[in-house]
């Protein structure tokens, strides 16, 4: 957190989650602390992402918590830290799971209720749009009410939008209740990562930041795994939403006997208050409590003299750090990654998954690669650096899109086979999906597609194509390298350099203001994806994905700095020399050597 942050303060590891983001979540809009985003979804998104003093011993000294002291002398973690960690850390469950149901849902819904494309597009951004909508406004009331009592909302927020959803006949109930439950997450997600992050002791901080992490992973395999076993139950959906409600109302009844966070007992003029809860949570080490509450005082007054217009200029190269941070969290929502995951279940129909159970059966694969993903970038990102797992995940998603392109070219897989659940009959009476050797020979591994015009199924003329069994599980393994790669990479390395390009007293403002612009662009692209395929289909769509994922690439590798062993301090002031965005790349792609062969060491640009 920017208040908490030593001269001395190095890079912590990387956060979990794939941003996806995600479902991607924003920070206090005063900057009070850095901002946490959101894989959600999809993308949206976004995941804690944290940088806090001696992070690096952190990692290679992360111990369950207990109640005696660190090796070092600093507090221990109590038992009180550890619940309301665990508590807070349901925010992350809940997140995940509403990012991981989405996608077999909407294959029992679009049946059910008959939904076209544009529906379908309103039904799963109306989630995307409600986590923007308290994005924006979601700075005043954690600053007005404070983190436990936004968790607390939050909560009561998810569980009155699920509510009408389990009820719901109608896509304007779903789509309300879907809105509702997204600035839910969005707030808990934020005022989670906050909470956690200002309760925790710095020798534990990032073990239990990243027990955040590790819940919204869980969340997302959780909710592929119960969107797939209601598949087949009749109004399946109802048990599928309602299983958000226990861990809200958990959370609510924990959180009701847990402590506020010092931070903002001290933002709010009670400095003695914040040392009874600190003396409760650091076992009563006075020496140890006392320099924590300089430190967050301190954090306070440096915070407060910056203003929000100083990202917009020129003084230290802050717009262009702002540029390159807006860019970066753009593409990584604009390769793809939310619609890959809310309509997983639908694109695996497309490819050759003969039923809806089917389908939502291969897509839970996505969420245990998740969390699989995960474990390289918390275990070697120190050592690794997260330019280098940002190269690495942009390039392995370039070529797993556009391997998936061209298998789906192949099969032709066109928009009826991802917005109508069952195509119309033919004259014989046999499915558009089957055809006379099909009723035949119904053990033959693969089906026919017509190509067919709009929602309604209409036949176009052309023929019909044999999707191979090879071709269907070539198109999984695609989207499950896909997965894996945003995982390692894009999901959690993206919010490692968002919170290290900034200076610690406008690095919140500004991580609040790139997760406003990670929400928009995952809101934009998910509620256009269906309408996009409809006019360029799902092969060319991947191909522009896969373009946009080297495109990534290359801004990686001319643009990121690498942080890999630096404080904060060391890289704010190194970027603080360079000169302006544009001139210094072009300087760096035309003339490379010419600053290897500089006495001073060659600083990578923005």
């Amino acid at each position: 957190m920017a208040s908490e942050l030593s001269s001395t303060t190095t890079r912590g590891p990387a956060n979990i989650g794939g941003g996806e983001n995600r479902g991607k979540k924003c920070n206090e809009a005063n900057g009070a602390t850095k901002a946490t985003l959101n894989e959600p979804t999809s993308g949206a998104a976004a995941p804690c992402s944290r940088v806090d003093s001696n992070s690096q011993s952190e990692m290679m000294s992360r111990q369950p918590c207990d109640d005696s002291k660190t090796a070092g002398g600093g507090p221990g973690c109590s038992r009180l830290v550890a619940a309301a960690a665990a508590s807070a850390s349901l925010s992350g469950l809940m997140l995940g799971y509403e990012m991981g149901l989405t996608s077999g849902v909407l294959l029992q819904l679009r049946g059910v209720l008959s939904l076209s494309c544009r529906q379908q597009e309103l039904l799963v951004s109306s989630q995307l749009l409600g986590a923007l909508l308290i994005c924006l406004a979601g700075g005043p009331v954690l600053a007005r009410y404070g983190r436990r009592r936004s968790l607390l909302l939050s909560a009561g927020l998810v569980v009155t939008g699920t509510l009408p959803l389990m009820a719901a006949t109608s896509l304007a109930a779903l789509a309300s209740g879907r809105a509702v439950v997204g600035m839910g997450t969005s707030l808990s997600g934020t005022a989670a990562c906050l909470y956690i992050a200002e309760i925790s002791p710095r020798e534990r901080r990032g073990l239990l930041v990243t027990l955040y992490e590790l819940m919204l992973v869980v969340g997302v395999m959780l909710g592929f795994g119960c969107s797939c076993a209601f598949a087949a139950t009749p109004r399946g959906w109802v048990y599928t939403f309602g299983l958000v409600i226990p861990p809200a109302l958990l959370q609510m009844g924990a959180l009701a006997f847990l402590p506020p966070s010092p931070r903002f007992l001290v933002a709010r003029g009670q400095p003695e208050r914040a040392r009874e809860v600190l003396a409760r949570m650091r076992g009563g080490a006075r020496e140890q409590v006392e320099e924590e509450l300089r430190e967050i005082q301190m954090g306070l007054k440096e915070e407060s003299e910056h203003s929000f217009a100083e990202l917009f200029g020129a003084k230290s190269n802050m717009r262009s750090r702002l540029l390159t941070g807006a860019a970066l969290v753009f593409l990584q929502q604009a390769t793809g990654q939310p619609n890959i995951l809310s309509y997983a279940s639908p694109l695996l129909r497309g490819v050759g998954f003969r039923s809806d159970a089917a389908a939502t059966l291969a897509s839970t694969g996505f969420g245990a690669v998740k969390v699989a993903g995960t474990i390289p970038a918390v275990l070697l990102v120190d050592r690794v650096g997260p330019k280098s797992f940002l190269c690495a995940g942009a390039a392995a998603m370039g070529m797993s899109l556009a391997a998936l392109g061209a298998l789906t070219l192949q099969s032709r897989t066109h928009l009826s086979s991802l917005c109508v659940s069952q195509l119309p009959s033919n004259r014989t009476g046999a499915p558009w999906d089957r055809d006379a050797a099909d009723a035949a020979q119904p053990f033959l591994p693969s089906t026919p597609v017509w190509p067919t015009d709009g929602d309604n199924g209409t036949v176009r003329s052309g023929p019909v194509d044999h999707r191979s069994s090879s071709l269907k599980w070539a198109s999984l393994f695609s989207l499950l390298v896909f997965v894996a790669a945003f995982s390692i990479g894009l999901g959690p390395m993206v919010y490692v350099v968002l919170s290290e390009i900034f200076p610690a007293g406008v690095r919140g403002r500004a991580v609040s203001a790139v997760s406003a612009i990670n929400w928009a662009t995952n809101l934009l692209i998910s509620m256009t994806f269906l309408t996009m395929t409809e006019k360029v289909g799902v092969p060319n769509m991947m191909f522009l994905y896969a373009a946009l994922s080297f495109v990534l690439l290359v801004f990686v590798i001319l643009c990121v700095p690498d942080t890999r062993g630096r404080t904060l301090e060391e890289i704010s002031k190194e970027l603080a020399k360079k000169k302006h965005f544009e001139f210094s790349l072009c300087k760096k792609v035309q003339n490379p050597a010419r600053s290897g062969m500089s006495g001073e060491m060659a600083p990578n640009i923005l």
